[in-house]
């Protein structure tokens, strides 16, 4: 699938669609002309394979209808010069010879930055196209629906056709996967691919070294509904996301030396399970017997590898990782290779259509949010209280979705007992606070696989 300048866009007609319409009155109150053209990227839910897309491991997401729309207009200024309806959020302008990005500082200009960077040195694009660009984003932010990564897969979308470049929506995927962690976030590419892959009416398998989408066509009679526990949490703003990567890295290497691998150059705890020719079910029997459940010191995984503290700070861990004493190994790669186990059940169980399909699924999501919370402890009380509160009013799955420590649950909701859930969760977990109740309405949603990132022109 090729997107490029000459490739057909999507025509919109703005008297019939009042987010875009509303978007090019914003840009032309603000830069004094009309848009170009209009770029969109959704956000996504996961739907299982929490945490384990940068271990290497397939995931299962689908694209929601929130997404990322961007208005744009180029020129020849080699300047960007960006806007946001949300009046929180700053303008921001910047010479295109000069893309710095401050990863202590992650704010929304620096996102956009990170994927207009990525395409422009995956390209050797010199000198860039000049930018205007207004942006209306409708995923909540910090709410684990890939806001960021939405706006970073836009970003490098925009740039692409600003620039009139040709990529694979493949490419582009792994560009925008890479070229977040310009911010400082050491993810797996699963929020970047489904946003450019994802296609209406199908969940995904995600697979990765190769990229691949695989349809997964979910089960008639439930859907699953979308629930914020209110509590946002910045991936790149706290180091407890790239504590985790560190974590699973170490663990990975540490399998890998025990079993007589050439640890040195392992990075994923996938690697491990290749190298061995293992199964998941062998690669968890090995984390019983090779690392203790005890927290693993800095001093004892030197001690282990045979490195020096500085090559552990220099080889393992990450910039804002350096402070960290203990790691959990034991725990962390037995979510890993439990949770890509569950992937794989909950594919199976989808193609097979069993005609209790929807209750193993659920039994699916229920195992993989007590693993995130109890061995990868990316949870937190409200989030558990939603999941609680979920299942009380008749959901027959429901889990953490996204990064964790705040954020949203999804819930898979059999069709009849849809309207008593809603109003049992409204009742339950938003009314019953105030702050929670003035945030209720964007925050619980029933949602259905939506399509990928893609370019507009006014009809």
């Amino acid at each position: 699938i090729i997107v490029t300048m000459e490739s057909p866009k999507l025509q919109v007609k703005l008297n019939e669609n009042e987010r875009f319409r509303k978007l090019k009155e914003r840009f032309v109150e603000k830069f004094g002309e009309p848009p170009l053209f209009y770029a969109c990227a959704p956000g996504r839910v996961n739907l299982i394979g929490e945490h384990i897309d940068y271990c290497g491991y397939a995931v299962l997401p689908m694209a929601i209808e929130q997404s990322i729309l961007a208005a744009v207009s180029v020129n020849d200024t080699q300047s960007i010069q960006l806007a946001n309806v949300n009046p929180q959020y700053k303008d921001f302008a910047v010479s295109s010879e000069e893309l710095q990005i401050d990863r202590t500082n992650p704010q929304w200009y620096y996102y956009y930055l990170c994927g207009v960077r990525g395409v422009k040195e995956h390209l050797g694009l010199a000198p860039l196209a000049g930018m205007k660009c207004v942006v209306d984003g409708t995923v909540p932010p910090s709410s684990g629906l890939s806001s960021s990564s939405a706006l970073v897969c836009c970003a490098g979308l925009v740039t692409l056709e600003a620039n009139n470049k040709m990529l694979s929506k493949v490419e582009l995927a792994e560009i925008c996967a890479r070229c977040e962690r310009y911010i400082g976030t050491e993810g797996g590419g699963m929020d970047q691919s489904i946003s450019f892959l994802a296609e209406e009416g199908t969940a995904k398998l995600i697979e990765f070294n190769p990229l691949r989408a695989v349809d997964v066509k979910l089960p008639d009679g439930a859907v699953f509904v979308i629930a914020n526990c209110c509590v946002e949490m910045n991936k790149a703003a706290t180091s407890h996301f790239n504590i985790r990567v560190v974590e699973c890295r170490l663990a990975a290497k540490l399998l890998a030396k025990r079993r007589g691998l050439d640890w040195s150059c392992v990075q994923r705890l996938s690697e491990v399970q290749a190298a061995l020719g293992a199964s998941l079910e062998e690669m968890l029997t090995m984390v019983q017997e090779v690392l203790h459940p005890e927290p693993y010191s800095r001093e004892e995984v030197c001690q282990t590898l045979g490195v020096s503290l500085e090559q552990l700070r220099d080889g393992v861990l990450s910039a804002n990782t350096q402070h960290v004493t203990h790691f959990k190994l034991h725990q962390r790669a037995q979510h890993v290779y439990s949770e890509a186990a569950r992937v794989l059940r909950f594919r199976e169980v989808c193609e097979a259509a069993p005609d209790d399909s929807i209750r193993q699924l659920g039994l699916l999501m229920q195992q993989s949010h007590t693993s995130c919370r109890d061995l990868y402890e990316c949870s937190c009380p409200e989030l558990d209280q939603l999941v609680r509160t979920c299942l009380k009013a008749g959901a027959v799955g429901s889990r953490l979705t996204g990064a964790g420590w705040g954020g949203c649950t999804v819930s898979m909701v059999p069709v009849d007992k849809l309207e008593a859930f809603l109003q049992e969760v409204r009742k339950s977990y938003y009314t019953s606070d105030p702050r929670r109740a003035a945030l209720e309405k964007h925050s619980l949603f029933v949602t259905k696989p939506g399509g990928g990132a893609a370019l507009f022109l006014e009809a």
